[in-house]
């Protein structure tokens, strides 16, 4: 035989689509593991295209989940995410993936590893990146991830299945801190940026101090060169100050302004009503077509803290509520004070809510958990052939 046969799924997770394989049929963490993700997704490309794998040229279609018996006390597999560079033989481990996190209880549930409970399945996911636990709300019908159901999500054609994200405590997944710099505003290169850790690392810049209404298209975007450098150098120089290792992945970089009228890539127009921030998010070098979800938690999250520029952008009316409710909720062990209503995000696909509880006392912010709603899908089983 010319080529090895590994048995596969191809999924839709979310905005993103993604191989998912058992961990035992792979070799261990490694050159040989790299090399077979590689192959399979169909890189590196100079072209850009991935013609010759499973991968779309994009880096929301560009990934890999691997599925394994649970090394964490309390949950039921462990996750690890693959994100493959398009035109480098590189596969990054650094981050997870919130799209592709919602493929795994279905993928779990369908493949036996989770017993399968008619109505609705939970499933307790340790992803093995960011040392975090994901508690994934499966609906479930005839002993299957259920696919039918009423859920719209920007982004994806169609409706679907709702399936239910808590992110338990997402706060220093990369780093070890929710704020990696110790602020919640810091000057790099020129700018004022907010460095916030949850879920993954992203960096968050003013579109308006990029000379950009943030209401800008992907395309028009990822045409503007000068732009596209100058984030990249932002995003470096920022990693650097939040002590993380060289990536492409992580951090993310981010520009936000405050909610104004716009068209997603549909045709539909939004009214400033509708959201609460508007948001453009850059991913492996491209701004994304909807919104990297992991970026869209850290994004919630970073709107619940003081100081940030994420914070600055909600509407007068919705940061009074925030604080309204903040001074008025219960107080926990230690003299915390919390609020968790969702924030609504614009971004080139529509809007996204996301649920954020953020407490604070006098250590500082602390994230206990983001609860964002998906839909997914398996596409495809069988083997995937690696020469």
């Amino acid at each position: 035989m010319t080529q090895r046969k590994i048995p596969a799924v191809y999924m839709r997770g979310g905005t993103s689509r993604c191989l998912v394989f058992h961990a035992r049929d792979l070799p261990a963490p490694g050159p040989a593991r790299d090399a077979v993700l590689l192959a399979a997704i169909g890189s590196p490309d100079p072209n850009g295209r991935q013609l010759d794998g499973l991968g779309g040229g994009i880096s929301s279609l560009s990934k890999a989940c691997i599925i394994g018996p649970p090394s964490l006390p309390g949950a039921d597999v462990d996750y690890t995410f693959a994100q493959v560079e398009v035109r480098k033989a590189f596969v990054d481990y650094a981050g997870n993936c919130g799209n592709c996190s919602s493929s795994v209880g279905p993928f779990a549930i369908d493949e036996g590893l989770v017993p399968a409970r008619d109505g609705e399945t939970i499933v307790r996911i340790h992803n093995t990146n960011t040392k975090k636990l994901i508690v994934a709300h499966v609906p479930v019908a005839h002993g299957e991830a259920a696919v039918a159901g009423d859920f719209e999500l920007a982004g994806v054609a169609g409706r679907g299945a709702r399936i239910a994200l808590d992110f338990v405590e997402p706060g220093g997944a990369g780093t070890g801190r929710l704020l990696p710099t110790g602020h919640a505003r810091d000057v790099i290169a020129g700018v004022e940026v907010s460095c916030v850790d949850a879920t993954n690392a992203v960096v968050f810049v003013r579109a308006r101090d990029l000379g950009l209404t943030g209401a800008e298209t992907p395309s028009a975007v990822d045409d503007d060169h000068d732009l596209s450098a100058r984030l990249e150098k932002l995003r470096v120089e920022a990693a650097a100050r939040m002590g993380m290792a060289e990536s492409a992945a992580v951090p993310k970089i981010a520009f936000v302004a405050p909610a104004a009228d716009y068209t997603a890539l549909d045709g539909v127009r939004y009214s400033a009503r509708d959201f609460d921030v508007l948001g453009r998010a850059i991913s492996m070098g491209n701004c994304h077509r909807a919104f990297p979800l992991t970026v869209a938690m850290c994004l919630a999250v970073a709107a619940r803290i003081p100081g940030t520029v994420v914070n600055e952008c909600l509407p007068v009316s919705g940061a009074d509520d925030l604080l309204e409710q903040a001074t008025h909720a219960p107080t926990r062990a230690g003299g915390t004070r919390s609020n968790n209503n969702p924030i609504r995000l614009g971004h080139p696909s529509g809007t996204l809510p996301i649920a954020a509880h953020v407490t604070t006392s006098d250590a500082g912010p602390k994230a206990e958990t983001v609860t964002v709603y998906r839909t997914a899908r398996r596409l495809m089983e069988g083997f995937v052939r690696v020469p």
